[in-house]
């Protein structure tokens, strides 16, 4: 029985719209509410949560209470508010450039307080001049928590003007500047790290132009490793770093890039010379399980072994684009129209190392060292049977069950972990061996 009209959604949809700070469409709101609802029969509050974590990062359950805008005190908020008001003190406030997939974003951020006590807050936006020690109207803001602090964030709808009907004295104590870095050491840090006091050695720096707000601006990048890993690093103030020297980095910040953790030095970070010892980074990949790799998000120049279980579509023999070398159907480019492609060999590979399972893009040099198969041998084999998908699946046959080590890069999206692998070799197997001590093993079971 549909009840669909029963429910009045408009409420629902203007709550999920005000959320999701006018970023989706009501009719999208609405079609998806539906689905939930009346297809998947959730009640009306997983409804909600399911929408705002399909078109936002996740957010704990429970999130969506009430759709009114409120008015709260620093202490009275509990990080699952979705339209708040809090007239507070600016305590301290600065703008700083971040990473986002769309390039570098600048936002201000800072800290308020009243006389409950006080939070950090995010401004999505660069607009705006803020003084410190004013008092100001945070208007529909939302909030999260993070590492059991409550953050304050004014996004597309929200606003902050200044408040001087009301008067906040200082909080009590000093405070300059967010305190939530913590000590670590870099193999600790994943894609959900945020603030950091990290030690490690400088290597690889290099300066480079890029353009924010139209204008040019130079930043720094490199490698920072200590005795547990290694991470990129992009510094966005001049400190002088030079190769071999080991610095302390205080309240850097981490930002991550389709799922691999990059180190930020920006405005606020604290720089300093350490004696500390450090050798120099360690040469060749580190070796991984897919779980490390999954709790970081991802890394670079990482090395999996594990088994062969998938051989997926898309491997074999394919066919380029010259122009943007982009695989493609036929001799048409989505981007260049009617082309004259070129050959070329791919391998999709599903790994399973026993803790997870990977996706693996293998180029042609390493699929023609994996398989046997050169290019030419497929063109032929290709010909020989009038039909390319003869080439995959002999390169099945010969693969799935294998056990192999990839290395090479690896991004996390929605659809988990992929390797862009740049070097691969297939482990020799003593199958008698593996067959007796399994059999001791079942024996001695018995």
């Amino acid at each position: 029985m549909d009840n669909s009209d029963m429910i009045d959604w408009d409420p629902i949809v203007e709550e999920l719209y005000s959320a999701l700070e006018g970023k989706v469409e009501k009719k999208t709101l609405h079609e998806d509410l539906e689905k939930y609802v009346l297809k998947y029969r959730t009640g009306i509050a997983v409804a909600k949560d399911s929408i705002i974590k399909k078109y936002r990062n996740p957010r704990p359950a429970g999130t969506f209470f009430n759709g009114a805008p409120v008015t709260k005190k620093v202490k009275e908020l509990e990080g699952t508010e979705m339209q708040v008001t809090i007239v507070a003190r600016m305590v301290y406030v600065d703008k700083k450039t971040i990473n986002t997939k769309a390039g570098p974003k600048e936002i201000i951020s800072g800290i308020l307080g009243d006389d409950t006590g006080t939070a950090p807050f995010t401004i999505w936006s660069s607009e705006g001049e803020f003084e410190k020690g004013r008092v100001y109207t945070f208007k529909n803001g939302y909030t999260k928590k993070w590492q059991d602090q409550v953050q304050v964030n004014i996004g597309h709808n929200g606003s902050v003007v200044p408040n001087d009907d009301v008067t906040i004295a200082a909080p009590a104590g000093n405070v300059s500047a967010p305190s939530s870095a913590r000590d670590v050491n870099i193999a600790d840090i994943t894609d959900q790290t945020k603030s950091v006091n990290v030690t490690g050695r400088i290597s690889g720096v290099e300066s480079r132009q890029i353009k924010v707000k139209g204008e040019d601006k130079t930043v720094y990048g490199g490698i920072l490793t200590d005795e547990t890993g290694r991470i990129q690093f992009t510094s966005w103030v001049d400190h002088g770093l030079k190769d071999g020297e080991v610095i302390t980095a205080k309240n850097a910040y981490i930002r991550s890039w389709k799922g691999i953790p990059q180190l930020n030095i920006g405005d606020n970070t604290q720089v300093e010379r350490s004696d500390r010892a450090i050798e120099a980074a360690p040469s060749g990949p580190s070796q991984k399980t897919v779980e490390d790799i999954m709790k970081v998000g991802g890394g670079l120049d990482l090395s999996i072994t594990g088994t062969i279980v998938d051989v997926r579509g898309g491997s074999g023999l394919i066919k380029r684009c010259p122009q943007c070398n982009r695989s493609v159907l036929g001799e048409e480019c989505s981007l260049h129209g009617r082309i004259e492609p070129v050959m070329d060999l791919r391998l999709k590979l599903t790994i399973d190392d026993g803790t997870g399972a990977i996706s693996a893009i293998i180029n042609r040099k390493d699929t023609e060292s994996l398989t046997g198969i050169t290019l030419d041998m497929a063109i032929d084999m290709a010909k020989e049977k009038g039909d390319m998908s003869v080439v995959a699946d002999r390169m099945s046959s010969a693969l799935l069950l294998k056990k192999v080590t990839v290395t090479g890069n690896v991004m996390s999206d929605e659809y988990g972990p992929q390797m862009s692998v740049r070097g691969t070799e297939l482990a020799t197997t003593d199958v008698q061996k593996e067959a007796e001590e399994l059999y001791s093993i079942v024996e001695g079971s018995l």
